[in-house]
């Protein structure tokens, strides 16, 4: 990247859309609805910046908004100076998990940069020239339009993602995100002021979901260019656009699928990467080490065929532990290369095993991908052997 190329360029002076840290849930709830920001800024109570709190922490965290202190969900953002270059900020939201990052020069807070302010400024470079198609999720989770609201807030809680298109005989009739089960579910228009509401609440995650998804659906053509897509996202305010070919659904395209190869343009030597985003636990350096072991072995076997790549690891627990205390934990994959994006996912018991099941089920969907099978056949001998298949299956 050249111009536009440093946080000081871009980020956004000044703090807006703030909460402090002993108000409610419901009042970021008020604000997530009213204004939309990915994140709101939290001060103490002496008005001093503290940290942030996102929109979909509040969601998929199940606790009571209205007795629920902010100061219980909200995070530690990392600091970025103004000559922080936009691919390291890029990273440092993907690591954090936070799409609002704090300006700092010296100990005085300038104000914030978000993933909308870097997405922007690298689509208007060289690499805003790239299609769609090089950065989307490709066959993406689908659900049927007469699944319920409940079993969509399940599969975003599972696989960690907060976009869904919704099918219907086949052709996407809408999408459903984070935003929508916030205005339609936990803050609807019209609110009953008497009764329980908590079995209202039951019933309401019984509805099907085409009642409450976004419709009509903001589609992008797979061979658009990035430029254009994200022109698309800010004219219609959306965080997500279904990507088509020949009016089929071939894949999304989110905010995170820009910031994901964002965070890899300064890479200048060909190589394969890895990078963590860990929440609501900690990776001990021991299982930091067992699973950069595995990806040097994964490495060695995908080089020469990828050449360049970053494997994104998003790790997160549910709380719950086992009769030998360890967490149950969701690790969700995503292997960026100039072939294509490859994803898998494993949730269980344990940071190793659930990380080796997620990179074991990554490395049979690479070796039955058509990308690798025309590079090299030797890879459908792998999966063969993998699947304990005779090679005259090929």
């Amino acid at each position: 990247m050249s111009a536009q190329n440093f946080v000081k360029d871009i980020y956004i002076e000044g703090i807006s859309n703030t909460v402090n840290e002993n108000d409610t849930l419901s009042k970021c709830l008020e604000f997530f609805k009213t204004e939309m920001p990915p994140v709101l800024a939290v001060l103490d109570a002496n008005d001093k910046y503290t940290g942030v709190i996102a929109r979909r922490w509040v969601l998929r965290s199940r606790l009571d908004p209205a007795s629920t202190k902010v100061k219980s969900l909200m995070r530690r953002a990392p600091k970025i100076s103004p000559d922080t270059d936009l691919s390291r900020t890029a990273k440092l939201m993907i690591e954090s998990g936070t799409r609002q990052l704090p300006v700092f020069e010296n100990e005085q807070l300038l104000g914030f940069i978000t993933d909308e302010n870097i997405i922007n400024a690298a689509v208007r470079q060289e690499w805003g020239k790239n299609k769609v198609s090089s950065v989307m999720t490709r066959a993406p989770y689908t659900i049927d339009a007469h699944r319920s609201v409940g079993a969509v807030l399940n599969l975003f809680r599972e696989h960690g993602f907060s976009h869904v298109p919704v099918m219907d005989a086949g052709k996407i009739v809408g999408i459903i995100s984070i935003r929508d089960i916030l205005e339609r579910i936990f803050q609807p228009n019209e609110r009953q002021t008497t009764g329980d509401r908590a079995g209202e609440k039951v019933e309401t995650f019984s509805i099907p979901a085409r009642g409450i998804m976004s419709k009509p659906v903001i589609t992008v053509e797979a061979d658009t260019n990035l430029r254009e897509a994200a022109k698309k996202m800010r004219d219609y305010n959306v965080s997500c656009l279904a990507a088509t070919l020949n009016d089929r659904l071939v894949g999304i395209i989110t905010k995170l699928d820009f910031l994901e190869p964002i965070s890899q343009l300064e890479t200048t030597t060909p190589n394969l990467t890895i990078q963590f985003s860990v929440k609501d636990t900690r990776i001990t350096p021991d299982q930091q080490a067992y699973m950069i072991d595995e990806f040097d072995s994964f490495t060695r076997k995908y080089q020469e065929a990828f050449k360049i790549g970053t494997l994104f690891v998003y790790i997160k627990t549910h709380g719950a532990a086992n009769t030998r205390e360890k967490p149950l934990v969701h690790c969700r994959l995503q292997f960026r290369t100039p072939k294509g994006t490859f994803v898998s996912s494993d949730e269980s018991w344990g940071i190793e095993p659930t990380f080796r099941t997620a990179l074991d089920r990554l490395d049979r969907r690479l070796l039955r991908s058509k990308e690798l099978l025309a590079y090299n056949p030797k890879y459908a001998k792998d999966y063969l052997h993998k699947m304990g298949l005779p090679e005259d299956e090929l």
